[in-house]
C-alpha cells in the first residue's frame, strides 16, 4: 500500500472515535431533523463509511435529514440504506464535482444532469445550489428554480439577499429555503423576507448571533417568537471536520432551544420539518 493510502486510513480510523461524539445527549435529548446534510465522496470513496454517519445520527437523536451531496451517490447511499429510525428526505444536488459550484449555473450538462436525477422518484426538492447576486438572473438558474417549482420540490440556496430576492421575484411559488440564513443578514432585513414570502423558510447552518454569551440575543427570540413556524436546523458537513464536530453541532443547538418555550423549540427542532416535508419523525 503507498504511503499515502495508510495516512488516509490512519486518519479515518481515528475519527471514528470523535465522530459525533454527543456527550451532553443524556441532558438534552431533544430529536433534530437535520435539514442541510451532505455524504459527499472526495474521492473513490467517502472518508467517511455510511455505517460510521448512521451511527452518528442514531447517537445524537438525529431522527431525519436532508440529503444533498456531491455527486448525488452519496444520497443514493442513505435513501438506499433504509435504516430504521431514520427518515431520509433526499434533494437533487447539482454538483457532480467540486469545480460544479462556480460553474453550474451556466452549464446545460447540470441541467440535464437534475432532469435525469429527478427520474429516480424519490426526491424531495433541488439544492443546495450556490449563486451570488445579479448571477441569480441567469437562465439556467431560473430554469432550475422553475423546474423544482413545476414538480412541487423544494430549492435549497446558498445565497445573498439580492439573489434571494431576485428568485422569489422570478417565482414568487418557489418553495423557497435559505441556507444559512444570509449567515449574518441583519435580523431586521430576515424578518423582511419572512414578512414578505409567507412560504420562504430558513435554514440555521452556520448562523450568526443568536446566543450572546450561552443566551439567546433579544432580537432572535423576538424572532423565533413571531416565526417558530419558519426555521430549520442543520448541520452542513460540507467538509470532513463538519462530521468529526457533529455532536458539538448538535449539542450547541440544543443549549439554545432549551432556552425557548417548548412550542417554539419543538417547532424548529423537527416540526418544521414534518410539516413541510410531510412525514414524521420515527419514535
Amino acid at each position: 500500500m503507498a504511503i499515502s493510502g495508510i495516512i488516509t486510513r490512519i486518519a479515518a480510523a481515528a475519527a471514528v472515535a470523535t465522530l459525533g461524539a454527543a456527550p451532553a445527549l443524556a441532558q438534552q435529548p431533544i430529536k433534530i431533523f437535520d435539514s442541510h446534510l451532505h455524504y459527499n465522496h472526495q474521492g473513490p470513496a467517502p472518508f467517511f463509511a455510511l455505517e460510521q454517519v448512521l451511527d452518528t445520527f442514531k447517537r445524537n437523536n438525529v431522527g431525519g435529514i436532508v440529503a444533498n451531496s456531491r455527486p448525488n451517490r452519496g444520497t443514493q447511499m442513505l435513501v438506499e440504506a433504509k435504516t430504521p429510525g431514520l427518515w431520509v428526505v433526499p434533494f437533487i444536488r447539482p454538483y457532480r464535482v467540486e469545480s460544479d459550484v462556480q460553474t453550474w449555473s451556466e452549464d446545460p450538462a447540470i441541467f440535464a444532469m437534475i432532469e435525469e436525477e429527478y427520474k429516480r422518484g424519490y426526491y424531495k426538492g433541488v439544492g443546495e445550489f450556490h449563486i451570488y447576486g445579479e448571477t441569480a438572473q441567469r437562465p439556467l438558474v431560473r430554469k432550475t428554480v422553475d423546474f423544482a417549482t413545476e414538480r412541487d420540490l423544494f430549492v435549497l440556496a446558498h445565497c445573498d439577499e439580492r439573489a434571494l430576492a431576485i428568485m422569489l421575484a422570478n417565482n414568487p411559488k418557489a418553495k423557497m429555503i435559505w441556507a444559512h440564513t444570509g449567515f449574518s443578514t441583519a435580523v431586521e432585513q430576515v424578518r423582511d423576507f419572512l414578512d414578505k414570502h409567507p412560504a420562504l423558510m430558513m435554514e440555521l447552518s452556520y448562523r450568526s448571533g443568536i446566543a450572546e454569551g450561552g443566551g439567546i440575543s433579544p432580537e432572535w427570540r423576538a424572532l423565533f417568537a413571531r416565526y417558530s413556524d419558519r426555521f430549520l436546523l442543520g448541520s452542513d458537513t460540507w467538509i470532513n471536520q463538519r462530521w468529526s464536530s457533529y455532536g458539538s453541532i448538535m449539542t450547541g443547538y440544543r443549549d439554545w432551544l432549551g432556552q425557548l418555550p417548548a412550542e417554539q423549540a419543538t417547532r424548529i427542532a423537527y416540526g418544521n420539518a414534518e410539516r413541510i416535508y410531510g412525514g414524521k419523525m420515527p419514535d
